[in-house]
């Protein structure tokens, strides 16, 4: 491999995953504090109510990411510790009462970032809502985006005089995940407000995105991390090429799945076009319309524009993704492509979740031919069966070798032309796995849940190496 040198290096975390901290410094409850108390939600019933203790520990973490040699950290600020809401307040305009204390954290945090030469890449929301918000409707009410907006506008005031670059939402399928049951708050809604939410998200970012400009004080640059099922033609055949072009652009789902599927007349999560067309082009995809005509949310004058304020760069979470192939499946009507199946016994990660490498070549570039916005991998790594060893240290070659194929195949996009600036590895160390609780570890850090001691793993030091032979 043979990264360019200006290529963006860097690691990430959440707030909630790592801060821990659940009930200090007036930070107020967030709609994941209680969401473990639901029966069959969180592996073990584990909260992140002390995670990685990282709002006490931020300065032994930033010296393990200044010792890996990155010069990027990419975390997230968490909503609750700024602002708190009164509850019993309703309807109408909701503003939120400013908290010292939590703002002094990410100004201490920040600056101990730069004081070690790390630039800060501040996520604006991670999934961590207030409760009393989600209580007003929370994603549900199309008034959350003046509400995030007040919230990114007193972020851009207090920061960017040293944060330069910010997302805005992180990963809306899974923010929409929170009302299909599978995350925080665990709310089950109809196929009819789905719609509305994804709308009202995007309606967020476009407000967050002007906020943050309209605020800052000086040039700053914004976009916001999605993720999805990086797919990839199943050969180097023309034929697998094109099916593949055709299944990216296909905005439906198999049921009950995220993987595409023409003519299931259900909506896919992992739709790249329909989350991410109205942010670059200011209008969702003309088949929506088509196949979804009962269910599309009400447009107002204006909504479109604002969702489209215009955006620097495009995040991508990317973890896995399918072998898409020409023809179709069988009993599966013809739209001249279907997700060709896994050979028997294909490699898994500890989470179950297929490795394919293959999902960074023909997808980035895709991703960058679309949309003509430099791009970042905002996300990428794997669970793995991490323990520390008799000899005291954390051996991990299935994330060395993970991340090599990744890194190699990324290599490819750029190669090709894929306009692809950075990547950051998830995690820096092991935390709050959402769902998963604590037993998926994605970490360059093996993290001692009990003791709160940081190990780093192989890996840790192999990445070390990679930095160091691009700077």
């Amino acid at each position: 491999m043979n990264f360019p040198k200006d290529f963006i290096w860097g690691v990430a975390t959440s707030s909630y995953q790592i801060e821990g901290a659940e009930h200090e410094d007036g930070r107020c409850k967030s709609v994941w504090d209680d969401f473990y108390k639901i029966p069959r939600k969180v592996v073990d019933e584990k909260s992140g109510a002390i995670a990685c203790d990282h709002y006490h520990r931020y300065k032994e973490d930033v010296q393990l990411i200044k010792n890996l040699g990155v010069k990027a950290y990419r975390f997230s600020v968490a909503w609750p510790r700024i602002f708190s809401y009164d509850s019993d307040s309703r309807n109408g305009v909701v503003k939120g009462n400013l908290n010292q204390k939590g703002l002094d954290f990410y100004d201490r945090l920040i600056d101990e970032l730069l004081q070690n030469g790390i630039e800060p890449w501040l996520t604006l929301f991670h999934w961590d809502l207030p409760y009393e918000l989600e209580k007003k409707g929370g994603w549900r009410n199309r008034d959350i985006h003046h509400w995030i907006s007040d919230y990114s506008a007193e972020i851009a005031r207090r920061y960017s005089d040293r944060v330069t670059h910010f997302f805005t939402l992180n990963e809306m399928p899974c923010i929409l995940g929170g009302y299909r049951g599978w995350f925080a708050p665990g709310l089950e809604v109809n196929e009819r407000e789905v719609f509305n939410i994804i709308h009202h998200m995007l309606l967020s970012h476009g407000s967050m995105v002007q906020a943050v400009r309209a605020n800052a004080k000086q040039n700053v640059l914004l976009g916001c991390a999605h993720n999805g099922l990086g797919n990839y033609p199943a050969s180097e055949s023309k034929e697998d090429y094109e099916a593949f072009i055709k299944a990216m652009n296909c905005i439906e789902a198999a049921p009950g799945r995220y993987a595409p599927q023409e003519g299931s007349g259900i909506l896919s999560g992992d739709s790249l076009t329909y989350y991410l067309d109205p942010i670059h082009f200011g209008k969702y995809p003309d088949k929506a319309f088509e196949l979804f005509a009962d269910k599309m949310p009400e447009i107002k004058d204006g909504d479109m524009k604002l969702i489209s304020s215009p955006v620097d760069y495009q995040g991508i979470n990317i973890y896995e993704g399918r072998p898409i192939t020409a023809g179709s499946a069988p009993g599966k009507k013809d739209g001249g492509w279907h997700i060709e199946p896994f050979e028997e016994g294909y490699n898994i990660t500890a989470a179950k979740w297929p490795i394919t490498p293959k999902s960074m070549n023909h997808y980035f570039k895709f991703i960058s031919d679309r949309y003509k916005k430099p791009v970042y991998v905002s996300e990428n790594g794997m669970s793995n069966a991490d323990i520390v060893s008799l000899d005291g240290k954390c051996h991990d070659p299935q994330r060395i070798d993970f991340t090599e194929r990744y890194l190699a195949e990324l290599k490819k996009a750029i190669d090709s032309g894929a306009d692809v600036k950075g990547y950051f590895h998830w995690s820096l160390m092991d935390n709050y796995e959402w769902r998963n609780g604590y037993t998926e570890r994605f970490g360059l850090v093996h993290v001692d849940y009990q003791t709160q001691k940081r190990t780093p793993k192989d890996s840790y030091w192999w990445y070390k190496e990679l930095v160091e032979k691009y700077k």
